[in-house]
């Protein structure tokens, strides 16, 4: 099975940004559509961003205009670029296919923590 290893989250201030990282150790091409998740304390997991086979992008309405999901297939990682962050984007964030459902494994996650 395709291992994912999130990296990027961390403590930032209201306002700030942050760059999450997924590696995949095998391609992810195959998976796709893909996307990050994020699950906040006392809530369900969310799928927040994901991408299409053909580059397409979707958002949660609650970070478009602030979040971009990326990727580079030569390297088998997908990105999650956060602006703007907001105290209740503090959650763990996941990588994974999309939707939920075509999930088979999951990673550790990265713990983004946004302070008011």
């Amino acid at each position: 099975q395709v291992q994912l290893v999130e990296s990027g989250g961390g403590l930032v201030q209201a306002g700030g940004s942050l760059r999450l990282s997924c590696a995949a150790s095998g391609s992810i091409t195959i998976f796709k559509p893909v996307g990050w998740y994020r699950q906040a304390p006392g809530k369900q997991r969310e799928l927040v961003a994901s991408i299409s086979s053909n580059g397409r992008t979707t958002y949660v309405d609650s970070v478009k205009g602030r979040f971009t999901i990326s990727e580079d297939n030569a390297k088998n990682t997908m990105y999650l670029q956060m602006n703007d962050l907001k105290p209740e984007d503090t959650a763990v964030y996941y990588c994974n296919a999309a939707p939920q459902s075509r999930a088979l494994n999951w990673g550790q996650g990265t713990q983004v923590t946004v302070s008011s």
